[in-house]
């Protein structure tokens, strides 16, 4: 059974000794652990035993009794005071209640008063007690349940289901960042909407949620929320931008370590945070718009995203990582992207270089070799070619311009 702390604070020894003989303590769940002749000394004593009640007497030396309260309640705010007053302290005593004094006592202290009054404060101190253990398991509770409390909120705030507003003060509430996001990904896996008599529900829920482990995994260090929508797409809400090599590797890790072949479509966010819903659907649209696509040209786009950064890299080269002829390549290439496979290599070169452009100091020579180009020239020929502009107009902003 708990016995609330209880320090005496008088500087007439026989007024403590009467507040002691006056009360049964144990009968009250109460316990007197120190007793102070002075205000100073009243307050360390308050502070070391961090008392739940403190009887005060307002006329003490070196600190008085309305200083030791005000200090008092800095220090414990949740700490019960009555005070002990005599007839010609009853200003002091005013004062004291507007400090939120829980009660005051008139001296010679009256034992049957004294014994209400402490009842009184320690049934006041059961009822916070419990307040506060019910606060802190339902702040449990909603800690344990934030995944599922987030997740539901996004699909929410996605779907455009509340206002910016409500998005603040939920973002502020689930401890999310209150700011726009920088980035909103979609990741699809086609092949779990398909007939596969072979694959049940369980496996498709378990390769989900190792997909979710393998994205969570490699953007550990982002502050992201990460969930799926009401059709099993994987979303990823980014409040950092994020390379866009971490979600070819995404892409990668999970076609091996799974086996399974995704689909997937990042956009960066400029606006508002009610204008999520609309990227969000933009990039739910490319996911299934990319879905026609072959596994096989899946894979070679895949292979040129990792490597278009060698000079070297050629159809035969990406046709012989996997395992198939260059002119079948070309063909399924040229079939389900409606491009050749140059011009493939060229675009993924040119969006990377205007990237570096936009994001960096680099100069056009170390751009070019960083996107797989043996020379400038050659680099400027083909951005200009794509861009309607040279590279070095480009950064200048002439590109609307020229267009």
């Amino acid at each position: 059974m708990k016995h609330w702390r209880v320090l005496i604070a008088d500087d007439e020894m026989i007024i403590r000794e009467g507040i002691r003989d006056a009360v049964d303590w144990d009968a009250l769940q109460l316990e007197i652990v120190a007793e102070a002749e002075d205000g100073e000394e009243a307050l360390e004593l308050a502070i070391e035993h961090q008392v739940h009640i403190l009887l005060a007497d307002l006329n003490m030396p070196i600190m008085n009794g309305i200083t030791l309260i005000k200090n008092i309640r800095e220090q414990l705010p949740n700490c019960k005071i009555v005070i002990i007053t005599g007839h010609d302290e009853f200003s002091y005593a005013q004062e004291a209640i507007r400090l939120n004094v829980a009660d005051y006592i008139m001296k010679p202290v009256d034992p049957d008063q004294l014994q209400t009054v402490l009842g009184d404060i320690r049934k006041e101190l059961e009822v916070e007690e419990k307040q506060k253990n019910h606060l802190e398991i339902a702040a449990k509770q909603i800690e344990k349940n934030f995944p599922l409390l987030r997740e539901r909120f996004c699909i929410d705030w996605i779907e455009g289901n509340m206002a910016e507003e409500e998005v603040l003060e939920q973002l502020e509430f689930l401890q999310l960042p209150a700011a726009v996001p920088k980035m909103l990904g979609v990741i699809r896996w086609p092949e779990m909407q398909t007939n596969q008599p072979l694959m049940t529900e369980s496996d498709r829920q378990l390769n989900l949620f190792a997909m979710e482990n393998i994205v969570e995994e490699l953007l550990h260090d982002y502050k992201k929320v990460l969930f799926r929508d009401q059709s099993d797409l994987i979303v990823v809400i980014l409040w950092e931008e994020a390379a866009e090599e971490i979600f070819l590797e995404i892409e990668r890790s999970i076609q091996s370590f799974l086996k399974i072949v995704t689909i997937q479509h990042i956009e960066k966010i400029t606006g508002k945070l009610s204008d999520l819903s609309e990227v969000y659907r933009s990039c739910k649209t490319e996911v299934y718009n990319k879905v026609e696509v072959s596994q096989l040209v899946r894979r070679a786009e895949q292979f040129i995203r990792q490597h278009f950064h060698e000079h070297a890299l050629s159809l035969e080269r990406v046709a012989q990582s996997l395992h198939v002829s260059s002119v079948y390549l070309s063909r399924m290439i040229k079939q389900d992207l409606g491009i050749s496979f140059v011009n493939l290599l060229t675009n993924m070169r040119i969006k990377k270089a205007i990237e570096l452009l936009n994001s960096t100091n680099l100069t056009i020579n170390e751009i070019s070799e960083q996107v797989g180009y043996d020379t400038q020239h050659y680099f400027s020929t083909s951005f200009k070619k794509v861009m309607g502009v040279s590279p070095k107009q480009y950064r200048k902003g002439e590109a609307f311009h020229n267009k």
